[in-house]
């Protein structure tokens, strides 16, 4: 079930495939708006940072003056959620090759860790909190989760490496959900991530 009252998203829109989220977000009734200047974080209960490339997202989070914000935008309780590129962003430690992150979410990430683009592929993962049947996977020069914290919860794991994963308000996967037709991580997100959060930053 999702939150009574909708937490209020917002998708960063700098780069990525930001319209496939909120597409899906739409799917469950969740309204959201894109993001595309710091100023348009007051007032969210969570951010999703797409899909996309890393580094160029990196360098326009910093040519924008976004990076600081978003920072400050967690610290205040807000929520963040990380597809590929963004679960890159989101991650404590980057290798392959090393590069700047918010380090929120203490992984250790290795960019282009499943292939580069010819080695995308799909598949099914199974993920127990979100129950059955298993989740359709979509991966795109995927991001490989090397070393995962002790306070990170593994929701699901692909060849032998956590693909999915939770660090109090911040979520992050290594696949594409938005891709699909399945809604069930992003409302895990509504439910479990950004709602939980809601009350706490006053925003209701």
């Amino acid at each position: 079930m999702l939150p009574t009252v909708q937490p209020r998203i917002g998708v960063l829109a700098l780069q990525g495939d930001f319209a496939l989220h909120r597409k899906t977000l739409a799917r469950l009734g969740a309204p959201s708006v894109e993001v595309r200047k710091a100023s348009g974080l007051p007032g969210l209960d969570g951010l999703i940072i797409p899909g996309g490339e890393s580094s160029t997202m990196l360098k326009l989070l910093k040519e924008e003056d976004f990076f600081d914000p978003i920072l400050d935008f967690h610290r205040a309780g807000g929520a963040l959620y990380g597809t590929c590129a963004g679960a890159i962003l989101l991650a404590s430690e980057v290798e392959n090759p090393a590069q700047d992150s918010f380090g929120l979410l203490d992984v250790r990430i290795r960019r282009n860790g499943y292939g580069r683009q010819i080695d995308s592929h799909l598949g099914e993962i199974p993920c127990p909190a979100l129950g059955e049947p298993p989740l359709p996977l979509v991966m795109i020069r995927g991001p490989v989760i090397t070393a995962v914290g002790p306070d990170v919860r593994v929701l699901a794991s692909w060849r032998g490496h956590a693909a999915l994963v939770q660090q109090g308000r911040v979520l992050a996967s290594t696949f594409h959900p938005e891709l699909t037709e399945d809604t069930r991580v992003h409302a895990w997100f509504l439910r479990e991530v950004a709602g939980s959060g809601t009350n706490s930053r006053g925003n209701r």
